[in-house]
């Protein structure tokens, strides 16, 4: 007898999940691309390019983003981890 197939999509937990592990993955990479933000802002000194400190703030402050999100999909992912998967 044949198998039945599986359905086409997956259900909404299932989704959800995976779209929270891709997220997961991207982290880094964001990350990355924002904190070589202040390299484009020119030499302090420049007219219109922010001060070091401003560049330190942001970068602390991006810094402090990173964490909480990554402790959020953290979160996220542990809350809804099947127990099932290898």
């Amino acid at each position: 007898m044949a198998r039945q197939p599986r359905p086409p999509f997956l259900d909404r937990r299932r989704y959800r999940i995976e779209r929270i592990r891709d997220a997961a993955r991207l982290l880094p990479a964001l990350g990355l691309a924002l904190l070589l933000v202040p390299l484009a802002w020119g030499a302090p000194g420049e007219p219109g390019a922010p001060g070091n400190a401003a560049a330190l703030l942001y970068l602390f402050g991006l810094w402090a983003v990173l964490i909480a999100l990554a402790a959020l999909l953290s979160r996220l992912l542990r809350s809804g981890a099947d127990g099932d998967e290898p």
